[in-house]
């Protein structure tokens, strides 16, 4: 959960929506980038306010995947020096490379799941600079140490060299969070239900049934929001903020309801990372039922609220914490963890960098919006 940037402009007028369409199209503006169209009534950046920007968020980049080497050679240090830690590193060297080759597929798979579900929420952005804006976020997000707001910022701040508004940022970024988000909690309900009915480990009806229960309440809350968005009238930051919730929550409820072709993207980015989780538990000789998976996957994955660069440390010892907590043992399950968090960390970082150094590029290129999608063709 999550994909997801000077010159003379010449504004694109878009094409109203009819009274059933709320989504807005995106206000993508042929230019290059940065300065809004004299029709926005936002205040337009120098060229050397954008060159500044640009050389920060590379710094930023740079740093932080500095920061992440040390870590790790900090963590295999001491996996090779603490005592007790010796079948966690007998473990490493015993995995195959043909799971750990299979993992890294499923890994470039979750990232192109993301770039798809970045197309779709940012539906008129042209397909190679969305790709390389989603990438970047995946990269920004994995090694910004920021609880994974590095990647929106980043996005956004290409969003807007290109030309796009903030408010229409601030909304599609907004709904591409909660569309991938979405999935984790909707997941929750069938994985618990099944590990309720069919898990091995004690108190398996709790652990399934708590995290079920929780998926169905959110669900039931978020839904109908939208309806009770005419009472948030007035002025205040408070009501605005509420406002654009509301309206990002009405962005998924149609992509949900109308689906287009590039939803299942979502699904690869959320399902091909827990796959990959599951093969580097296959390679130690881990195979748990696919409901304790997923549950000890989304469940693990909170500690990576926490604003620590790579997730490292607190994401390994959530993940192997909530896979024991269904089943799993700890020694292998450790190293298991451990491979998995070098692919999922280090392959969007390396192809997120790539692509963003490519964006940087043609920043201040033109760019032309793709079409509006009619309700019809975003159906397909």
């Amino acid at each position: 959960m999550p994909d997801a940037r000077v010159g003379h402009h010449v504004h694109v007028t878009r094409a109203q929506p009819s009274s059933s369409e709320q989504i807005p199209s995106d206000e993508l503006r042929p230019g290059a980038g940065g300065a809004a169209a004299p029709t926005d009534p936002e205040e337009p950046r120098s060229p050397e306010e954008l060159v500044a920007a640009e050389r920060q968020e590379g710094r930023r980049l740079w740093t932080g995947i500095l920061t992440l080497v040390v870590l790790m050679v900090i963590v295999v240090g001491l996996i090779t020096a603490l005592p007790g830690l010796d079948t966690v590193e007998q473990r490493l060297a015993d995995m195959a490379p043909g799971w750990i080759a299979a993992a890294i597929v499923l890994e470039w798979l979750s990232c192109v799941g993301y770039i798809l579900a970045f197309q779709l929420v940012f539906s008129r952005a042209p397909r190679r600079f969305a790709a390389r804006v989603a990438l970047s976020e995946l990269a920004f997000g994995a090694v910004v140490p920021i609880g994974g707001a590095g990647g929106v910022a980043v996005g956004a701040w290409m969003l807007r060299a290109k030309g796009v508004s903030w408010r229409l940022i601030a909304r599609r970024s907004a709904a591409l969070f909660l569309v991938t988000s979405a999935l984790n909690v909707a997941a929750l309900v069938p994985a618990g239900i099944a590990f309720a009915l069919a898990g091995d480990v004690e108190h398996h009806v709790l652990l399934g049934t708590v995290p079920a229960a929780v998926g169905i309440v959110v669900i039931a809350l978020l839904w109908p929001l939208p309806r009770f968005r005419e009472r948030l009238t007035g002025d205040g930051r408070l009501r605005a903020l509420l406002r654009g919730s509301v309206d990002a929550i009405e962005d998924v409820k149609r992509h949900v309801l109308h689906p287009h072709w590039r939803l299942v993207g979502v699904l690869m980015y959320l399902g091909c990372d827990i796959a990959v989780l599951g093969v580097c538990l296959h390679a130690v000789g881990v195979d748990l039922d696919p409901s304790a998976l997923v549950l000890g996957y989304l469940i693990g994955y909170l500690g990576n609220l926490l604003p620590v660069p790579g997730g490292i440390g607190v994401l390994d010892g959530g993940l192997v914490g909530a896979l024991a907590l269904y089943g799993a043992p700890v020694g292998r399950t450790t190293a298991a963890v451990l491979v998995y968090h070098a692919i999922v960390l280090w392959l969007p970082t390396l192809i997120g960098s790539i692509a963003f150094v490519l964006a940087r590029r043609t920043l201040h290129d033109p760019v032309a919006p793709l079409p509006a999608p009619s309700d019809e063709s975003a159906r397909r």
